[in-house]
């Protein structure tokens, strides 16, 4: 019963998220939800890693990496996104397997695995902001405008259909999420993540399954930083690469629940509508006040409520489901003959 009340309510919730940009039309809203829906699929795709332990600062690379990769081969080659986007998540893909293999294989765990992760997310921005002849440098790198078919180029003007875009993809994250949370993979990366030796010694393979789940969170981090670039038309290394990025990837997960499916879409929620509280409220003044907000907010959270804002409401309602759930079978043995 609770399983089919579960499936309702996600029906429902779905049903009522696709018909709502044809309800509501304001371009300014529709373009704020398209950039929760976006971030949100970054946030969850960085917390494939960090439920298991795997605290990575290098997704900001990642993301880097699949937004100038599609603008790039976009502007200089004349390839369609289409292709672009899944040469840009190789491309992140296989960095992750180059940083990742040696760190599994010879046990860099811990603060160490961060400082590497934080090292390539640095790395990155670099490279970005070096190639300025190509890549525009901190001056920002804008693709080229379509004269012919959009969906070849991917780029509408339309907010209702990025809208349906980004919750597609958004739906895809999810989903995904849901598929590791049900796999054997989870049962082997949680026991890697309490003893990796105990782990190797029943028959895991540590360096396999660490390899798998980052190698799937670099490829969807980097399908976020495509799409972010063609939805914006405008990227720079601050806003889709660097270490800012990656932070503010640790925080939303961590605030919103990190081992709950719609945590990191809380956690977009909180750090989009941050973003233009003081954007609106101060302009120019109060640039880089967000990443002083994450900061603080990030040591609190994770102090006084290490769940997060999702996972310890539901931690609170379990109570009243086991309760709800002994008063449904108490009812089910009285309705039953014989009983």
């Amino acid at each position: 019963m609770m399983g089919r009340r579960r499936l309702a309510a996600w029906g429902i919730g779905l049903a009522a998220l696709v018909a709502l940009p044809f309800v509501y039309r304001d371009p300014y809203h529709l373009h704020i939800l398209v950039l929760i829906l976006i971030w949100s699929f970054a946030y969850t795709s960085w917390s494939m890693m960090g439920r298991f332990g795997l605290v990575s600062l290098g997704h900001g690379g990642f993301m880097g990496i699949g937004a100038y990769v599609t603008a790039l081969l976009w502007n200089h080659l004349g390839w369609s996104p289409w292709i672009g986007i899944p040469i840009g998540m190789v491309a992140a893909g296989a960095l992750a397997l180059i940083v990742g293999y040696p760190c599994f294989r010879f046990r860099i765990t811990g603060h160490y695995f961060v400082l590497v992760t934080l090292a390539l997310s640095g790395i990155v921005l670099q490279v970005i902001t070096a190639t300025r002849d190509y890549t525009g440098g901190s001056l920002g790198y804008t693709p080229n405008r379509a004269a012919g078919n959009k969906l070849w180029s991917l780029q509408f003007d339309d907010k209702i259909t990025w809208y349906l875009i980004a919750l597609g993809v958004w739906l895809f994250g999810i989903v995904v999420w849901h598929w590791v949370d049900r796999s054997m993979a989870r049962y082997a990366l949680e026991a890697i993540s309490e003893d990796e030796d105990a782990a190797a010694a029943a028959g895991v393979d540590v360096t396999a399954e660490k390899l798998k789940i980052t190698l799937l969170s670099a490829l969807m981090t980097a399908l976020a930083g495509a799409l972010y670039c063609q939805y914006q038309m405008f990227i720079t290394p601050d806003t889709v690469s660097g270490i800012a990025v990656s932070l503010q990837m640790v925080f939303a997960a961590i605030v919103g629940g990190l081992f709950v499916s719609l945590g990191p879409t809380f956690g977009a929620i909180i750090t989009i509508m941050l973003a233009e509280t003081l954007r609106i409220g101060f302009g120019t003044k109060a640039v880089g006040w967000d990443n002083l907000v994450y900061g603080v907010l990030l040591v609190l959270f994770i102090i006084f409520l290490p769940k997060g804002i999702l996972g310890s409401l539901l931690d609170r309602l379990k109570p009243q489901r086991k309760v709800h759930r002994a008063h449904e079978q108490e009812v089910v043995q009285i309705a039953r003959p014989g009983t």
